[in-house]
């Protein structure tokens, strides 16, 4: 009788130091894809300058008062996504004193898409940041992004509340 195959499983944890280089892999394919649907504001940066940034800790803005995360998807010993959240105030005068948890980035690697992955990052981070006082997850992503719009509006629940428009100057 034949084996039964291994499943492997998805591990959601908090980054290490160790873990730069596989992070680095992820955050270039996605910044591949975002550089495809808008190379006026996107590029794809070196690896090197991504894994050291990740190494050193340096993935959050120095202002972010140290209640930032950075977690990551582990399958089969391999860095297949990760999520960086912080927690942030509105500086608005008319807005409500409430705590986000602000998901600066978010990337999981396009082998392994469509498979939950992203969901599990984004309730993790979203987890986190509610045991530190957050009430509200927000996030970003570009408008010509329809895939993730999807997937935050249908399937995650968030919904859009405000609108960021640019002009070139």
């Amino acid at each position: 009788m034949a084996e039964a195959p291994r499943v492997a499983t998805i591990v959601v944890r908090p980054a290490v130091p160790d873990d730069a280089d596989g992070i680095a892999r992820t955050f270039l394919e996605s910044a591949q894809h975002h550089a495809r649907l808008d190379r006026e504001r996107y590029f794809v940066p070196a690896v090197e300058s991504i894994s050291a940034r990740y190494r050193d800790g340096h993935q959050h803005p120095p202002d972010a008062s140290g209640e930032t995360i950075t977690l990551v998807a582990e399958f089969d010993g391999e860095i297949v996504g990760f999520v960086d959240a912080r927690l942030q105030w509105s500086p608005d005068a008319m807005h409500r004193e409430l705590t986000y948890c602000h998901v600066a980035e978010i990337a999981v690697s396009s082998r392994h898409q469509s498979h939950g992955i992203g969901a599990q990052l984004l309730r993790a981070a979203e987890g986190w940041g509610r045991a530190k006082g957050a009430e509200f997850a927000s996030l970003e992503y570009l408008a010509a992004n329809t895939r993730a719009a999807d997937f935050y509006q249908q399937r995650m629940g968030y919904r859009v509340v405000s609108i960021t428009a640019i002009k070139r100057l």
